[in-house]
């Protein structure tokens, strides 16, 4: 009979999954920027980042404002041989006059309380960090602030709601005069909770309160959340789900009861599930069903008492008290007696019954709400089955005898594909906030002493300028007879005399090695009214055997790629022209002659330094006997690099790559060029600026990243700005900083992988795609998740914040105002006319280039520059020299 009567209030799988889809959506709403302000559920951001790592340490005090009662705790994290908590606290009441009274006389109440609590302490005259656990629903842009959207909970205080706790706080304590405080954290007690259980179980990303109210909160991914700026790593997100239903979206599962209570309450319309579900209203619930049913002489023969009559008389503590599955009948006789009324058994367990009901479906509605979470993490993170633990307090959680297991139970129904351990909270949420706290405390001491040790990698302008300054008498060194055999670097002339000028015609051969791909082509060149390049090759590994061998192996391997490529084509009768793009620093006697100084980018094929690579290419063509070519040009990357561009641009003067390698080349005046004779024209010079520094003048802004780095190349000493800018050396230098702040307790919980301590294992197209995708495109690959979250070191787990500001140095993110960082920059110190950049780096480093831009205009103000980016690459502008040196060739003759 009692079934039939309360319906209503069974309800089925079908719709609790219902109600549990119903609620996904309005989290979605809740997240959105555009839905949020109409939205039910709030979903507040709290700026909670990461849960507890284990590492944290101090001295805290925590506040817990929720209820009638109001706790201060004070929290010590200590380290000896593992992480211990000692927690000391004092209840104090907050009176009904206060709770409703004005908020200047609640938060002086407040203030008095932790005088009262530190003066016990004996810590009146330190400033210790306070974390705040505020339990009403706040809107926060910072941790350290919460402005209260609406008072629940019976607290009604006037001039509170719209402004922020925090500032209310501090306020009375200055008026005060006795102590300071610190408040670094204003948390909800559902956050708190979180936090409480996420310090004994680092899986614990829910928090879950069903007490006196009801709320959750879980660690939602920065992507989804609209309200707060930028995409990396996750936040805890405070849902205020007590306001779910609030527009009308549960008005089909509502009775009648619920809608009476709702009438009856401080904030009609408001906190709808709240009031189907919490503690607060429970008791009062299963009153208002007892009333009607006995008015409807279904119980106690009809009789209605005073005591059954009046509002709160019937408390959420004799609902779990009747539900006791021994003394239950007996708690169900003793409290309807002191009612008033003259139970019968049946009474009692009908009563019994209706408590039943009444709890039963406060479960259910939780439990689906509950799912709606997991589903959303379980998606987030792209699984099949998550394994999650949910933190839960609350007084209704706690003392009921059957809830907590009945909630599991439908949980673990609704979300068959989640694994969930309920942990209980056994401190409350003031704990919750001190290990906010901790974390805020230890979050800005690491960020304090990153932001210190990477602040060597910031080089002010008046360091760029001195660098420029610097460069300029290396270029000088290297251009005089006198001082070029000792200078670093070594401005190589390249003979190289012009750049197009449109009239080339021909079909020509280009070889392009610079790295472990190498390049032939086919480059026809035709001019008149429409010029035109058409371009065709075929790209050939060179294994690090051939890379690391002997010479002649080098050149045999360089020689079967070019027949290959001929046999592709149908061209190996034809003796063509032939352009070689050698991205190695050469000294040149002649167009096509050029001796290799030695070698770099992890080349080490022996008997070539010191000879000349022309001669040994022709050399492995005759040892082949299959054909002929006529080896025109032997160029440098950059060279060819500047000679595309100049096709394109007739202003083009200067090449730069900024790739595996770095260097530039431009066209200096004959007259400054003691090493060539002649002093009429201009001649192309090969910079070799990767050697800058090699004789110590950059010591002062090397770091000692940078000196790891060098110390564990083939080439110490050699190579020392390439090392510091270029694509090759970027990633181990990342690598190095990263073991280094694991070291220090940064990152990974202070465990260094055998993954990260292989050198190389961090490329530097991971900083590019961090930046250009985000960390989810850096994990998306097993790749590089197997160097980051198998390798040991839980990079998905917190850090996020840190690792993205620590990533921000590196793919140089602008610096603050007048400071640069040391990526981009330097590559500018050169004095920049026309400069076209053929990097394998600098196309995915977006902010590389932009600054890279800026700084050249900051350093060369006097300086007009157009940019031009080499889309055909060097091997396009070897067939160019090619043809510009038959051209020139033709005319001689």
């Amino acid at each position: 009979q009692i079934d039939k009567y309360l319906y209503a209030m069974r309800l089925s799988d079908e719709t609790l999954i219902d109600i549990m889809a119903r609620f996904r959506r309005e989290m979605k709403n809740g997240l959105s920027r555009d839905f949020n302000p109409t939205a039910a559920v709030k979903m507040l951001p709290t700026f909670v980042r990461s849960i507890p790592d284990g590492s944290e340490k101090g001295d805290f005090i925590a506040l817990d404002l929720g209820g009638s009662y109001f706790r201060i705790l004070r929290v010590k994290v200590s380290h000896e041989k593992k992480q211990t908590v000692q927690m000391e606290s004092e209840i104090y009441n907050t009176p009904e006059d206060i709770m409703h009274g004005s908020g200047t006389r609640l938060f002086d109440h407040v203030a008095e309380c932790l005088g009262d609590f530190m003066e016990k302490q004996q810590i009146k005259d330190k400033k210790l960090p306070v974390g705040f656990t505020f339990s009403f629903p706040c809107r926060q842009s910072k941790l350290d602030e919460g402005i209260l959207i609406t008072w629940t909970k019976r607290f009604k205080a006037s001039g509170v709601e719209g402004a922020d706790v925090v500032r209310l706080l501090n306020r009375a304590i200055k008026k005060r005069g006795d102590y300071d405080a610190d408040i670094m954290a204003v948390v909800n007690d559902t956050v708190g909770t979180m936090m409480t259980c996420g310090f004994d179980d680092q899986r614990c990303e829910v928090g879950l309160i069903i007490g006196t109210g009801t709320n959750a909160c879980y660690m939602e991914e920065m992507r989804h959340i609209d309200l707060v700026e930028g995409d990396e790593g996750r936040m805890c997100i405070n849902t205020e789900w007590g306001a779910f239903g609030d527009d009308g979206s549960l008005e089909d599962i509502r009775t009648e009861f619920d809608r009476e209570i709702d009438r009856g309450s401080l904030n009609p319309g408001k906190q709808l599930f709240e009031k189907m579900v919490s503690g607060l209203y429970m008791g009062e619930l299963v009153r208002l069903i007892l009333v009607k049913m006995a008015k409807e002489g279904l119980l106690f023969e009809g009789r209605i008492t005073p005591e059954l009559l009046t509002k709160g008389k019937f408390e959420t503590k004799h609902v779990s008290a009747i539900e006791k599955s021994k003394e239950g009948l007996n708690k169900a006789k003793e409290i309807l007696t002191r009612l008033g009324v003259e139970p019968s058994h049946e009474d009692c367990i009908a009563v019994q019954h209706v408590c039943t009901i009444v709890s039963f479906r406060s479960a259910n509605l939780v439990a689906s709400t509950l799912g709606a979470i997991l589903n959303q993490l379980r998606d987030n993170k792209g699984v099949g089955r998550l394994r999650t633990t949910v933190g839960v307090d609350g007084s209704l959680y706690k003392m009921h005898p059957q809830y907590a297991r009945r909630l599991h139970k439908t949980t673990r129904r609704l979300v068959p594909d989640s694994e969930v351990r309920f942990l209980l909270s056994e401190s409350g949420s003031g704990k919750g906030a001190a290990m906010v706290t901790a974390v805020a405390y230890r979050l800005s001491e690491q960020h304090r002493l990153i932001d210190e040790t990477l602040a060597e990698f910031k080089l002010t302008h008046e360091q760029l300028l001195q660098v420029k300054k610097r460069m300029r008498a290396e270029m000088e060194a290297g251009l005089k007879k006198k001082t070029h055999e000792t200078a670093k670097v070594k401005m190589l002339p390249t003979f190289v005399r012009s750049t197009p000028d449109g009239t080339e015609n021909g079909d020509f051969l280009a070889l392009d090695l610079g790295g472990t791909n190498f390049r032939v082509l086919l480059v026809k060149i035709r001019s008149g009214k429409r010029r035109t390049v058409e371009m065709h090759n075929k790209i050939y590994a060179i294994p690090i055997e051939v890379m690391q061998g002997t010479g002649e192996e080098l050149f045999d391997h360089i020689v079967t790629c070019i027949s290959d490529f001929l046999d592709y084509m149908g061209i190996k009768g034809a003796r063509l022209p032939l352009g070689f793009t050698f991205s190695f620093p050469c000294k040149q006697t002649s167009l096509d002659a050029g001796i290799l100084l030695n070698w770099t980018k992890g080349f080490k094929a022996t008997d070539c330094e010191g000879e000349d690579v022309v001669y040994l290419l022709r050399e492995g063509i005759k040892r082949r006997e299959e054909f002929d070519l006529d080896v025109v040009a032997v160029v440098n990357d950059t060279v060819g690099t500047m000679m595309t561009c100049a096709y394109e641009d007739p202003n083009c003067e200067i090449g730069l790559i900024v790739g595996t390698g770095s260097n530039a080349c431009y066209m200096e005046e004959m007259r400054n060029i003691e090493m060539v004779d002649g002093e009429q024209g201009r001649m192309c010079v090969n910079t070799e600026w990767g050697a800058f520094g090699d004789n110590g003048c950059l010591d002062d802004i090397r770091t000692i990243y940078d000196k790891a780095v060098d110390d564990y190349s083939l080439n110490a000493g050699k190579q020392r700005y390439e090392k510091m800018i270029s694509g090759m050396y970027l990633g181990e230098i990342v690598r190095n900083i990263l073991i280094d702040f694991t070291k220090r307790g940064f990152l990974f919980r202070g465990q260094i992988s055998e993954t990260l301590k292989t050198r190389h294992i961090f490329e530097t197209k991971f900083l590019s795609q961090i930046e250009r995708d985000s960390w989810r495109a850096l994990l998306g690959s097993p790749e590089r998740k197997e160097v980051l979250v198998r390798g040991g070191q839980g990079f998905l787990k917190g850090n996020e914040r840190i690792k993205k500001d620590f990533f921000q140095h590196f793919s140089a993110f602008p610096g603050e105002k007048g400071e640069h960082r040391k990526g981009p920059q330097q590559c500018c110190a050169l004095r920049v006319l026309r400069d076209p950049p053929s990097p394998t780096a600098i196309v995915p480093f977006r902010s590389f280039s932009r600054i890279m831009h800026q700084t050249v205009k900051d350093l060369a103000p006097n300086c007009d520059v157009t940019f031009l980016l080499s889309e055909d690459g060097s091997g396009k502008g070897a067939a160019l020299i090619t043809a510009v040196g038959c051209r020139l060739r033709d005319a001689e003759q």
